[in-house]
C-alpha cells in the first residue's frame, strides 16, 4: 500500500531566497527555487496556476510533505471518529479491519491516539494467569501480572523487533465505581491514576467503547444488563473469561473481568480465579505501514 503524506504550505515574500527562474508559457507557470540555507533545489514542473498568480506558484514551490504517523494513517484509512471523551479514535463494531501483525503474531488495534501512537492487544490469550496472588488490585504495587508482562514476557517472549516498536506510555489504572451509568465518570475514574510502562491490559471502558451499539451498550450498566445483545456489536467479545486492567473501587482485592458471556463482573485477583490474559501495548508513532489492509486475511504489516 502507498504511504500517504500530509501537506503543509509555507507562505513567503521571496526575501532571503533566490529565484532561479520564472517563465510564463501557455498560461502555466514554470519555476525552480533554490534554498540557500541548505542548498537543496525544489522544482515545480507545472503548477497548473495561471500567469497572473505568480505568488501562488511560489507558495506551491515551498510545499513541504510530511509522512503521516501510523495513527493518522489508520484514522484516515478507516474513517475513524474521534472519541467524545478523550483524544482517541476507537475501532468499533463486530468486524472492523483492525488486524495487525506484531511479534510475528496477529494482534488487534484498540485505538489510534492523537499523539500518533496506536494501542493494540494480542488476538489470542497468552493463557490463564492470576492478576495478583496477594489479592491486591493495585497494578502499580506491582501486581504479579504486571511483573510478569514487563519482565519475562517483554524481554523473552517478544522478539527484538517487537520490543523496539513499543513505547512506554501512561496506562489508566484508577478504580472504577460499580455500575457507573456515566461513561464519562467511569473514564475519569480510570484516568485518576496512571502507571507508565510498556505492557498492560485493555481497560473496562475500552471494551465499552469498542461497541457500535452505544444506545444499549455504551455504559457499564447498560452493557452488563444487555450483554446477550451487546456481544454481537463488539469485536472485543472474546468468548472467554478475561482480565481487564481496571480495578473495582469498592474493594481493594477486586478487578473487573469480562465473562465468556460478555457480561461484566469483578473478581479476586488471586490464583483461585485465573483469567485469560490479552497483553496490550502502545506502538511508536514512527512505525510505518508497509502492507496489508487491516482485514483478518491481510493484516497490517509494519516496520520501524
Amino acid at each position: 500500500m502507498k504511504h500517504k503524506i500530509k501537506k503543509e504550505y509555507i507562505k513567503t515574500n521571496l526575501i532571503g531566497f533566490i529565484i532561479a527562474g520564472i517563465i510564463v508559457s501557455g498560461g502555466f507557470v514554470f519555476a525552480a527555487v533554490t534554498f540557500p540555507s541548505n542548498e537543496v533545489s525544489y522544482s515545480n514542473i507545472e503548477s497548473g496556476l495561471n500567469s497572473n498568480n505568480v505568488q501562488g506558484a511560489i507558495d506551491e514551490l515551498y510545499e513541504t510533505c510530511t509522512a503521516l504517523t501510523i495513527g493518522e494513517q489508520i484514522i484516515e484509512d478507516n474513517g475513524l471518529e474521534k472519541d467524545p471523551y478523550e483524544c482517541r479514535y476507537f475501532f468499533t463494531g463486530l468486524t472492523p479491519n483492525n488486524y495487525i501483525t506484531f511479534n510475528n503474531e496477529t494482534w488487534r488495534i484498540i485505538s489510534a491516539e492523537c499523539d500518533g501512537t496506536i494501542k493494540i492487544m494480542r488476538n489470542e490469550s497468552i493463557g490463564r494467569k492470576e492478576w495478583d496472588s496477594t489479592n491486591s488490585n493495585n497494578w502499580m504495587r506491582p501486581a504479579d501480572l504486571n511483573t510478569y508482562l514487563n519482565g519475562t514476557y517483554l524481554t523473552s517472549t517478544l522478539n527484538s523487533s517487537a520490543q523496539s516498536q513499543i513505547v512506554a506510555k501512561d496506562f489508566s489504572i484508577g478504580g472504577v465505581t460499580e455500575y457507573n451509568n456515566d461513561l464519562a465518570g467511569q473514564i475519569n475514574d480510570e484516568n485518576s491514576k496512571k502507571w507508565n510502562g510498556k505492557v498492560a491490559l485493555p481497560t473496562l471502558s475500552e471494551y465499552i467503547r469498542s461497541n457500535s451499539n452505544q444506545s444499549s451498550c455504551g455504559t457499564y450498566s447498560r452493557n452488563s444488563n444487555n450483554y446477550s445483545s451487546c456481544q454481537n456489536t463488539t469485536w472485543m467479545y472474546i468468548k472467554v473469561y478475561w482480565w481487564t486492567l481496571s480495578p473495582y473501587a469498592g474493594n481493594s482485592d477486586r478487578v473487573f473481568t469480562v465473562r465468556s458471556s460478555g457480561e461484566f463482573t469483578y473478581s479476586s485477583g488471586s490464583r483461585y480465579t485465573y483469567g485469560a490474559v490479552f497483553p496490550s501495548v502502545y506502538l511508536s508513532s514512527k512505525i510505518k505501514i508497509t502492507g496489508g489492509d487491516g482485514s483478518s486475511s491481510d493484516p497490517y504489516q509494519i516496520s520501524l
